[in-house]
């Protein structure tokens, strides 16, 4: 069961949702404070059931994207143009219920069953705060948009907003996945001249050369460490290193 929303609470009927690492790594329980039962997912796509109160820029029927690092819009931070960690969205693993008056919104027999990300899209209908939510065309395709809910613009965006390639510079991205395709684009967008993409999968490098990525390095190839192989392309090193694996060793 899905509960109504409450104030500044939107349901949305999740129509696509992809899956992403960060899902697989809190249904594993690593590195974090297991909370469960619960419904986890982030990256999708949805139409506007209904809305709570004082929610006045969404209404029924609108196509919108889930988006786990919201934006209340009255803070420093979501004022400032040097951060995107709102007082009262910003992302917590942990929570499990709604901000609003700390309770779930999905319940099994009168047992709740709790949030994740304050998204949880892996269920057909699901509760999230007006701020978690952007608004999009509705001629989009919501099976393909729905990776910008997640994948797409954290890739692109850590390109576009933070990395901040130069025209002309040279940028090295380590995995080749959905995040790593994005920060090439980023980077191609920026105006960089050379993207290298590092990837231990070779399967990658085709695909990736339609997202700017047009050197490859397969660390697997090398016996020197593959930093020493980027700086000997590079002659001296990358301008921009961009890493996508999420793995500590790379």
């Amino acid at each position: 069961e899905v509960a109504p929303p409450k104030a500044m609470e939107v349901r949305v009927e999740i129509l696509y949702t992809s899956l992403c690492h960060t899902d697989v790594y809190f249904w594993e329980a690593k590195g974090q404070t297991p909370v469960f039962p619960r419904i986890f997912g982030h990256e999708a796509g949805g139409v506007v059931e209904s809305v709570g109160e004082g929610v006045t820029g969404l209404a029924p029927g609108d196509h919108v994207l889930p988006i786990f690092t919201g934006e209340c819009g009255e803070c420093a931070h979501c004022k400032s143009q040097e951060s995107n960690m709102c007082d009262l969205l910003r992302i917590n693993t942990d929570r499990g219920v709604m901000i609003g008056d700390g309770q779930s919104r999905f319940s099994i027999n009168g047992k709740p069953i709790y949030h994740f990300l304050g998204t949880s899209t892996f269920s057909e209908y699901t509760v999230i705060h007006v701020g978690c939510l952007a608004k999009i065309n509705p001629s989009a395709p919501l099976d393909k948009v729905c990776v910008v809910s997640c994948g797409i613009s954290t890739g692109y965006g850590a390109t576009v907003n933070v990395a901040r390639p130069p025209k002309g510079s040279t940028v090295a991205v380590f995995g080749l996945g959905a995040i790593g395709l994005a920060a090439a684009e980023g980077a191609r967008a920026s105006g960089a001249s050379r993207i290298i993409g590092v990837d231990l999968n070779p399967s990658r490098f085709e695909g990736a050369k339609k997202f700017g990525v047009n050197e490859f390095v397969n660390p697997a190839d090398h016996k020197k460490p593959v930093q020493e192989v980027l700086a000997e392309m590079t002659n001296g090193g990358v301008d921009r290193s961009i890493e996508c694996t999420g793995n500590i060793n790379a």
